[in-house]
């Protein structure tokens, strides 16, 4: 880009002394017409702006920053349209850009920025080429458009992008002509690209030491070598190893060979094999919930993942007994193809709930396949038994049910961050057919759980929240289906303010759980300092004995306030809520925990 000239005025005005360490006065002064927002720009990168809030500033520092605002201050200009600027710092009317950067002042009472734009300028001749078949056009890059330096460079990077989605894989721009005519306010601007040669993928190395063995990460990566390259599928074999977790970072390197041969050298770094962890939720009326885990990221030298993890339920709950719970888990990645992982797993539970005691082994199978970005499927078999006790018959009768059933789940993710999200969606449907084999029965559950999230805002400082569930069972009745297939409203999980599963069905005077459940829920969170936010929150449940919902079954409601305080692991959440409608429950409940509810 040709250079513009800037021009400097320096003047001398008498020194004048402040207190060692006081940051002098700062006065930003634009020519008349100067918008809003190029201001608030312009001050936005000057460094003098920064010192203003940093203590102990001694003159030294000052007049490097605004030694260097100069180039800052024509680089946020140029960006904006404006190529014939005039900008001028003075350090007590002294020209900082004549002050000698080891002769600096021994004390700075007054600094004036003073910046006349000068008229902005749009393009004349735009051009960048040869483009690539499909080169999207870049917004703002036209003649009579705003000359604007991010433009140019959106346009150039648009059409390096575009041949190297193409396969050709080295394009890079090769020259540039950029004139500014000062009379016509006017910008030309034409940048030569050369497109180099169309490569397919060739080699795939693994060129760094790492306790996985080299065939695993090449599988993992999924590069298909002999295609046309295709920079995609570089990013996406660089997520596929960061995505398994045993990889501290991932980097994938482009080497061309000789031909049209592109190599792909991986280099990884470890991250430590084992990890332990533990975790805590209270709830007034759950009581607290314990929980911790062991992981070994690389079991078997393939970047497998094992997972130990053990919760303790309901402690000290109101009328409530402690659950227990160990369970264990198997993944390993790239199994029948680069995005299909396959995992078993492994529980032992005991759940002493106010309508039964249940004793239960279980076992499972499955894969889990990767779509799209935001599209997952999963496919499993379990096989599971247990021993009931149902305390809501006289005797207390026992029971054993073996239960064979086929989970299977689609989950649809937009979201921008799971743990805490400002924008997106989140869909999951699950349906797991299943069949009693200690008996003659069979059915199916489904579970249903949609969730969209809106920012509104500088930052999103303001967050709408909104959250739907349906469940449904079919075949089986209640008395005889297994009990964790039931339905039941209440708690952190559902229903804020109403007491943990509060809500159930009414089967000719026999209170169980339901075999249908609606669940819906609000939040608007507002964030009020750096760390902290508030939430208002308002949920409903519903509970029914039918298959599916036909409202015949029971409401009950919940609303309250919350108090969020960001951290690195996810929000802390503190939530008091009381209930607003149905007749399961007074007075308020108290939730504290990590992660938004939902």
């Amino acid at each position: 880009m040709k250079r513009v000239g800037l021009t400097c005025v320096a003047a001398v005005l008498g020194a004048w002394p402040i207190l060692a360490g006081a940051f002098p006065a700062l006065d930003f002064q634009f020519a008349t017409g100067t918008k809003d927002d190029l201001k608030d720009s312009l001050e936005a990168v000057s460094v003098l702006t920064e010192l203003k809030s940093r203590e102990d500033v001694v003159p030294s520092d000052i007049l490097a920053a605004a030694q260097g605002d100069y180039t800052r201050l024509v680089e946020a200009l140029y960006a904006q349209g404006y190529y014939g600027p005039v900008v001028r710092i003075l350090l007590d009317g002294r020209e900082a850009a004549t002050i000698p950067p080891f002769e600096a002042p021994a004390r700075v009472q007054r600094i004036e920025v003073k910046v006349d734009p000068g008229r902005i300028f749009d393009f004349g001749l735009a051009r960048v080429a040869p483009q690539a078949p499909n080169t999207p056009e870049t917004e703002g890059f036209d003649t009579g458009e705003p000359a604007r330096a991010n433009a140019v460079r959106a346009a150039a990077q648009d059409a390096v992008e575009a041949w190297r989605q193409v396969g050709n894989a080295k394009a890079e721009i090769s020259g540039q002509e950029i004139t500014a005519r000062h009379d016509d306010r006017l910008l030309d601007v034409d940048v030569r690209i050369d497109p180099g040669r169309r490569y397919t993928f060739g080699d795939v190395r693994v060129k760094s030491e790492s306790a996985v063995k080299d065939a695993r990460i090449r599988q993992i990566a999924g590069i298909p070598r002999g295609e046309v390259f295709d920079p995609d599928a570089v990013e996406k074999g660089a997520e596929r190893l960061r995505a398994t977790g045993t990889f501290r970072s991932v980097t994938l390197d482009e080497v061309a060979q000789d031909g049209d041969q592109l190599d792909i050298e991986i280099d990884v770094t470890d991250r430590k094999p084992r990890r332990i962890g533990a975790g805590a939720e209270l709830s007034s009326n759950e009581g607290l919930t314990l929980s911790a885990f062991w992981m070994h990221r690389n079991l078997l030298g393939g970047a497998e993942r094992f997972r130990i993890d053990g919760e303790v339920r309901q402690l000290g709950g109101a009328g409530m007994n402690p659950d227990y719970e160990i369970s264990t888990r198997f993944e390993k990645p790239a199994v029948y193809g680069a995005d299909t992982l396959f995992f078993a797993t492994a529980s032992v539970a005991y759940e002493d709930e106010p309508d039964y005691i249940s004793e239960r082994v279980e076992l499972g199978i499955g894969v889990n396949q990767e779509f799209s970005d935001t599209l997952t499927g999963e496919l499993g078999f379990t096989l599971s038994r247990s021993n009931i006790t149902d305390l809501y018959l006289p005797g207390e009768p026992e029971r054993r049910l073996d239960v064979f059933a086929m989970p299977t789940a689609l989950t649809w993710d937009t979201r921008d961050v799971a743990l805490d999200a400002t924008e997106g969606f989140y869909v999951r449907a699950d349906v797991e057919p299943f069949t009693i084999v200690s008996g003659n029965d069979s059915g199916a559950r489904l579970m249903l759980d949609a969730r969209a999230y809106r920012g509104f805002g500088e930052d999103n400082a303001v967050v709408a929240a909104a959250r739907f569930q349906l469940g449904a069972l079919s075949g089986p009745t209640a008395a005889v289906a297994p009990p964790d297939y039931l339905f039941y409203s209440g708690g952190g999980g559902t229903v804020r303010g109403q007491p943990f599963e509060s809500l159930d069905a009414d089967y000719g005077g026999t209170r169980l759980g339901g075999r249908s459940f609606v669940g819906l829920s609000g939040e608007l969170r507002v964030d009020v300092a750096r760390n902290i936010g508030v939430v208002a929150f308002a949920d409903a449940g519903y509970i029914g004995g039918e298959s599916f919902y036909d409202g015949s079954g029971n409401w009950h409601s919940g609303a309250g306030l919350g108090l969020r305080y960001d951290t690195p692991v996810g929000p802390i959440r503190l939530d008091v809520a009381g209930p607003v409608g149905g007749d399961t429950g007074d007075g308020v409940q108290l939730y504290i925990g990590i992660g938004q509810a939902f």
